[in-house]
């Protein structure tokens, strides 16, 4: 079997969520795929990626933001693969002739309509008008033979709204490695708190700022780059120097400020996933969240949950972090729980699932 990933919403430096889903999953994928006797190559629309992603054969194609995107499958049919996998929903297939498996990472632009503030005002336009309705996102994975989720949180609400006749199958998310697991740790003696997410509206920044009124002697870490807008906004809601922005960290950087922190924070109203949640909990650090079904997910009985936009209700679950038997207790069940989330067994499902497509096809002669 020919396999042929999509890989062409890799980023040419630093990873965004889907850019890592496809640089693991292809990664993990690989060696999978050669055991199985399985050709697998990626397909990019700049080598510059390449720098991304693993040493694997690939194949240049247009950028899936190209107009020429709704006929690239005339481009792939070239290269005769028998099943191809990509991370999005949008690829064009039109007069594909092989086996196509799609995937949706999330649903949460339905209820919280604001696109990333990246991207073009054109393609922030279309993207509002394309959330309006179901019914785009039921064409596209009308063209799929079968589609793929990150949860079974998403996978739920798929199915809840029939967005798909077609299987759908979980292959789930997982965090990059982090550093060495730190099971068996003991409460630190600082107060310091996590977030590490962007400052979209749904992530509810807000409540974990005005958190912080309740909680004197704590201060907030807020990792991730932020427009100065939204830092003086967040800054106004919180007690004076209670946060602190670091407007970007480097890998090293998080893996130790995770190593000292009390807990990382979140108080999403909604999500696709939650690598931090798991990110922090292989290493050891309690996670305290809002109470969302996939953080229930992600989280299980490890995790503290309370109400998304209550203040006061985050400030106890974090004040009872200061028990050392319950923080400790937080740890070592959050270290168990991150073992859950592994790129090799994402992987080993992916190829099952494409494997399942192929033998169907060929089955039907197609």
């Amino acid at each position: 079997m020919r396999i042929l990933v999509d890989c062409r919403y890799t980023r040419l430096e630093h990873h965004d969520g889907i850019s890592r889903y496809t640089a693991r999953i292809v990664e993990a994928l690989a060696p999978r795929a050669g055991e199985a006797g399985h050709e697998l190559t990626m397909l990019v629309s700049d080598e510059r990626q390449l720098a991304m992603l693993p040493e694997l054969p690939w194949e240049l194609a247009s950028s899936p933001t190209s107009p020429r995107e709704p006929l690239v499958a005339r481009q792939v049919n070239r290269l005769a693969p028998d099943v191809v996998f990509t991370p999005m929903q949008t690829m064009g297939s039109a007069g594909r002739s092989y086996g196509l498996v799609l995937t949706i990472h999330d649903l949460i632009y339905y209820s919280n309509p604001t696109p990333p503030r990246d991207l073009p005002w054109p393609v922030r336009a279309l993207w509002r008008l394309y959330h309006l309705a179901w019914w785009p996102q039921r064409l596209l994975l009308r063209r799929a033979d079968e589609v793929v989720t990150v949860s079974q949180t998403t996978r739920e609400l798929m199915e809840r709204h029939r967005l798909t006749r077609h299987r759908i199958t979980v292959v789930r998310n997982a965090p990059d490695p982090v550093g060495g697991g730190m099971a068996g740790r003991s409460a630190p003696d600082g107060r310091e708190l996590v977030y590490m997410g962007s400052f979209m509206p749904y992530k509810n920044v807000e409540t974990l700022a005005r958190a912080m009124h309740e909680l004197p002697g704590y201060r907030l870490h807020l990792l991730s780059r932020i427009r100065p807008a939204d830092r003086d906004r967040l800054a106004a809601l919180a007690p004076q120097g209670s946060l602190e922005f670091h407007d970007g960290i480097s890998e090293a950087e998080y893996t130790a400020l995770l190593g000292r922190a009390t807990a990382l924070v979140h108080a999403s109203l909604e999500e696709g996933f939650g690598i931090p949640l798991v990110e922090a909990m292989a290493l050891g650090t309690p996670v305290v969240v809002s109470d969302i079904p996939i953080f229930r997910e992600i989280g299980a009985e490890a995790a503290a949950y309370f109400p998304a936009t209550d203040p006061a209700s985050l400030a106890a679950r974090v004040r009872e972090l200061e028990d050392p038997a319950l923080w400790a207790a937080h740890s070592r069940a959050g270290f168990q729980q991150a073992a859950v989330f592994d790129w090799g067994a994402s992987a080993q499902t992916l190829l099952e699932v494409l494997e399942r497509v192929h033998a169907t096809r060929t089955a039907r002669g197609v």
